[in-house]
């Protein structure tokens, strides 16, 4: 049986459990910057700001995301980030063209995104349960890999990677988030991630495998500037790559969405949707107005919701209100970043393993003596998976259809919805 009751929390627990989701999501929001400037050859002075600014927008457009009203934000507890998926379309237009040129194709997503929204919100009678479960079990399982492979190292072509002492520690932060989940009490129950995070960090540390001069390096002040590496150019052909890549979020941010309603036992409606995706669609283009990035919901938080017990958004504004800190202060950021990998590794691997465990418990929920559902569930979690672990499948289609059908995800949501219609008609679009 679920468990859809909700613990209370002060601001001082609200504001811990807010550094919690922080943590949770840092490393894949600062990932993007990192790739996108270091392909880009940005110097150090032009890192700096890339970092510092996306992690301020980072925590605007959770903001937009929170803040519900009648024009846009879900009002969801949700984080939101830069889209993964955008780094190597990014990098191939910033080198074919120029920065602006990225920077305009960016703006015209988010403006595509934002237009499309109330059309796109009417693909929810498209997603059943059987379908929601098996778009929301693909998410958790096509993210381990990434949380294995961080936990031992990071990068599979080091040397390193599966070091004893990135095994430790990472297997270390899950046996202490796992402690804290049976033995620990109240509110103590509710940051076991953010216990084995700190444990982990200090393991490491201990190991020599923390380095403190990011801190030292880093400024201690930063103003966001609109335009920063100039006005954008508009070109045709990098707007469709972006927008391509906007959809692909989109597709994903609404498995998110459901699997948020799943666990908050509310029911997503169109017009939830349509505030959703136009609130991502706002962030979007902020992101090309203030030279950052594409930004999407972020998938492990739900996983933390699910883990910490905690539903409610008060922690989530604390971590919108900190990461915006963050990014005025740079030396404030760049202590997130002395966190070894595989230690967030660690924390990650307990994180998507419950948004797949979150995706099979809505299965739970189908008839699954209807041999239909089983073929809609197991054809589209087995595509979504293998596309994931071999993208290069698609390698001989154009550039343009690789970037749609080379994500794990948008393959199982859009086989999983065409076999629901298929197999089952019209009718099925109500079940």
């Amino acid at each position: 049986m679920k468990n859809n009751k909700t613990k209370n929390v002060n601001q001082t627990q609200a504001a811990v459990l807010g550094l919690q989701h922080l943590l949770a999501m840092y490393s894949g929001a600062v990932a993007v910057p990192l790739l996108i400037g270091t392909a880009l050859n940005f110097n150090s002075a032009q890192m700096t700001y890339l970092v510092s600014i996306d992690i301020f927008m980072c925590g605007l457009a959770t903001l937009l995301q929170l803040l519900r009203n009648r024009y846009f934000g879900i009002g969801l507890p949700v984080i939101l980030g830069c889209a993964i998926q955008a780094v190597a379309p990014l990098k191939m237009i910033g080198k074919e063209f120029t920065i602006g040129t990225m920077y305009g194709a960016i703006i015209v997503a988010g403006c595509f995104v934002f237009l499309i929204s109330g059309q796109f919100s009417k693909i929810k009678k498209l997603f059943p349960p059987v379908v929601t479960g098996s778009l929301i079990t693909v998410i958790g399982l096509t993210l381990i890999p990434i949380a294995v492979q961080n936990l031992g190292g990071g990068n599979i072509t080091a040397k390193s990677f599966g070091d004893p002492q990135n095994l430790l520690v990472g297997f270390l932060t899950v046996l202490v988030i796992l402690a804290v989940q049976i033995w620990g009490r109240g509110f103590l129950k509710t940051i076991s991630v953010l216990i084995g995070l700190i444990v982990g960090a200090l393991v490491a540390a201990a190991c020599g495998m923390v380095s403190t001069s990011p801190i030292v390096e880093a400024a201690w002040f930063h103003v966001p500037q609109p335009f920063y590496f100039g006005m954008p150019h508009f070109e045709w052909s990098s707007s469709v790559t972006m927008i391509i890549i906007a959809l692909v979020s989109m597709v994903e941010s609404t498995g998110v969405f459901f699997a948020l309603g799943n666990v908050l036992n509310k029911k997503i409606t169109s017009s939830d949707l349509k505030r959703g995706y136009r609130a991502e669609g706002l962030a979007v283009i902020l992101g090309g107005i203030f030279n950052t990035f594409p930004y999407t919901t972020f998938s492990q938080n739900v996983g933390l919701l699910q883990l910490s017990g905690i539903k409610t958004k008060r922690p989530i504004y604390w971590s919108a209100g900190l990461l915006m800190l963050m990014g005025l202060l740079p030396k404030i950021g760049a202590l997130a970043t002395i966190i070894p990998t595989s230690v967030l590794g660690g924390a990650m691997l307990v994180m998507f393993a419950m948004i797949s465990v979150q995706g099979m418990r809505m299965l739970l929920e189908v008839d699954f003596n209807d041999q239909r559902n089983i073929l809609i569930a197991a054809i589209s979690i087995g595509l979504g998976l293998g596309v994931s672990v071999y993208p290069e499948i698609f390698q001989f289609l154009p550039k343009t259809v690789q970037l749609f059908l080379g994500n794990g995800i948008v393959v199982a949501s859009l086989v999983s919805v065409c076999l629901n219609i298929a197999f089952k008609g019209k009718r099925g679009l109500d079940d």
